[in-house]
Parts: C-alpha cells; structure tokens; sequence
C-alpha cells in the first residue's frame, strides 16, 4: 500500500499528450489553448472616446474659452470630424474615434446644450480625460493568450477582437467509462431486492462532461471471458479506461487478472486513504493508462477529482493553479493510519475566509450525502486529531 502522495507522482508520470486539433473560437470555450495568439494591432486601434459628450482642444480651456460651437456630432464608427477654431468642438460618442484635432472629452454631464453652443457647468476638466489611448492595452504582436491558457468568456473576447476564427487547442483523450458486476441494473430497469441501479457511471460521465470529455460508457458483467473481451477491445479504441468496482478482493472481482493477461502493468494497488483504498491504476505499454475506483460511489467520487482531473490537466499542459485551503469549522478525530478525505460544506465567513464545516456521512457507499456536500478536505495522514480552526487544503467538486 502506497501514500497519496506516492499515487500522485506515479500517475503524473504517465500523463500523455494526444496532440492538438483546429476548432471554430465559438466552440472553444473550457478547451486549452495549444497556440500563442498574438494582437494583429495596436488595442484599442484608435484613440477611443470614453463617455458621450465633446471633444474639444485643452489649448482653449487653458485660454478661458467655456462656451464651444458644435461643429459636428460623431457617433462610433463615423470617420473623425477635426475642428479649426478653438471655440469649435464636435459632438462625440462612446467608442468613436478620437479627431486629430481634439484632446479631451467633456461629458454631457459638465455642459449645457442649447441653440448649437456646448457650455461648461463645471471647471474640472483635465486634459486628456475620457480618452483610451491606442496602443494602452496591447500593442501590435503582443501575446494576447498563450499555450496552456483555459478557454474562458473573457478570452474569447479577446481572441475576437484580434480576428482569429480558428483555434488550435489540445486534443482530448479518448475515455470509456466501464461499471462492473451482477448486481447492477441500468437506469431504466426495476432491481430485484438483491440489486441496485447503475449510477457511478453516469457520476463519472456527468464530471468529465464538465471537462469537455464525451465518454462512451459500457458494462462489464461478472464473466471472465466476456471482461477480457471488452477490456482488450477498449485497449484497442480508447486512451483512458476508467473503471469503477471489481478490484477488490471478492471471488467475482476478474479485472485485475483480466488486465495483467492483457499486458497492462499494475503501477500501484492500494492507496494509504479513506475512502477508496482499494484503487488500482496501470498502463499498457502501447499507452493507454486504466484508473480502476473501488465500486463505492463516494470513493469513485474522491479518486476521479484527486486523481484523474489533475492527470488530464497534465496531459492538456493546462496552467497549474494555487491549491486551494479552507479553515476547518469543526473538531474531527480519525484513528486510522489512513490519509482521511472528508466531506466538507463550504462557505465564506464574514472576515471572507474559506470555511469547511464537516458533514457527517454512512461511509463510502453514502452517495446521498454527496449532495449536501461542497469538497473533500485533504487530512494529514500522520494525525489522528484535527483542531477547528486549522487550514487543510480541499478537493472542490
């Protein structure tokens, strides 16, 4: 049996990289980014009015000029209107490009407009305000997003204001999620007394759908020619097999021998931790890598985000961010030399820290109390008594 920490590296180790694919920018959203994008100009390209109002030259406020004739008005995208005389100004919008001639803009709520004439009603005015110099944000060739950036609405914002309509992002792997047993019906069926309903996949396929992974899902029943089968055609067609239940130490549970007759290496089986102890992971030298959870739906639940979301941010050379902490809420014992994930509800105090209150459950196999929770908290295997008010870091779901 290995530590947690011991389980992280050797899965690190075996992170792939499935290359990289042009999409559309629109569908990119939550992809990472496999290019560098550069500015194809000058942001904003123009000098850029901020605020309604007028543009007017600072020479005539330095002169005492506070009535301006209205030359012109310019909305946004109008080409520049320039003014010729000092008492002159052109009505100007938000977004319109700044004339050669002007400035600084004034805004209607400083003027009074009437008969033609714009007259100051205040005299705080500053020479260059309301103005967003070309240039001020990026300049032409500058790196606007780079290799390893997560898609977000505010990048594809910028992606569009530089025109690229395509996209280069990294590939996802091919997964297949794989349920296991006799015992289990699917979603539609009515279980006898002695089963219960498939849910641990559908868990599984609802998480990575958040990650932008579309998984095939299949059952593997408790026939060891028939697991063996199923196993090597998904060796064959997927990068990632991640599998829930069979890998204990019950009679029915074949998949692990299933998987050594296949050529897959056992990196490790069984981790120092609470829940999913029973966790097994390999890799099949043509290269696809098996996660095998333990079938308890909170233990699948914990290894899927401690694991496996951290292996395939690693393989997409997605930008690593802070660990996150919270402060413990309440007193916990655990006597077990195991590294204990507890279930934790989340909130903000009012000093706005990160507070995790425990959550009381009925062990692994407890998936109800999943819902009322908001993050496994990470306890230090070497302790057994964890104080209120102690910062552990926390694995948000």
């Amino acid at each position: 049996m290995i530590t947690v920490e011991e389980a992280e590296k050797i899965i690190l180790a075996q992170a792939g990289d499935y290359g990289a694919e042009i999409i559309p920018f629109e569908l990119a959203l939550g992809r990472v980014l496999a290019e560098n994008i550069k500015a194809d100009r000058d942001l904003p390209p123009f000098n850029r009015v901020t605020m309604d109002g007028i543009a007017v030259n600072y020479t005539a406020i330095e002169s005492g000029i506070s009535t301006f004739k209205i030359k012109a008005t310019q909305a946004a995208g109008d080409e520049p209107v320039d003014i010729e005389d000092q008492d002159e100004c052109v009505e100007i919008m938000t977004g319109a490009m700044l004339p050669a001639s002007a400035d600084t803009i004034i805004r209607y709520e400083d003027l009074e407009l009437r008969a033609g004439l714009a007259t100051l009603v205040t005299y705080e005015i500053k020479r260059g305000q309301n103005i967003h110099y070309k240039g001020k944000d990026k300049k032409h060739n500058d790196q606007v997003a780079g290799i390893g950036q997560l898609i977000t609405p505010a990048l594809i914002s910028m992606i569009a204001s530089v025109g690229e309509t395509e996209l280069r992002v990294k590939k996802l792997p091919r997964v297949v999620i794989l349920s296991s047993g006799d015992e289990l019906v699917d979603v539609d069926q009515t279980p006898s007394l002695y089963q219960i309903r498939r849910s641990n996949n559908y868990t599984v396929k609802a998480v990575l759908k958040q990650h932008h992974i579309e998984a095939d899902m299949q059952h593997l029943p408790d026939n060891p020619e028939v697991i063996k089968k199923q196993l090597k055609t998904c060796l064959e067609n997927y990068d990632v097999i991640l599998l829930s239940g069979g890998v204990s130490m019950g009679k029915f549970d074949h998949i692990p021998h299933a998987l050594e007759e296949l050529k897959v290496e056992q990196l490790f089986y069984k981790v120092q931790q609470r829940p999913g102890k029973p966790f097994w992971f390999g890799k099949h030298d043509k290269g696809p890598v098996v996660f095998a959870f333990p079938g308890n739906p909170v233990a699948t639940f914990m290894c899927l985000h401690r694991y496996f979301l951290p292996w395939l941010n690693a393989s997409l050379g997605k930008e690593q961010k802070p660990p996150l902490r919270a402060i413990l809420n309440n007193r916990i014992s655990f006597h077990h030399p195991l590294k204990y994930f507890l279930q934790v509800k989340l909130h903000n105090n009012e000093y706005c820290q990160l507070v995790a209150t425990p959550v009381e459950g009925n062990g692994s196999g407890d998936f109800a109390n999943l819902t009322d929770t908001d993050a496994f908290m990470e306890l230090p295997l070497e302790r057994n008594e964890f104080k209120k008010g102690e910062v552990f870091r926390i694995w948000p779901f």
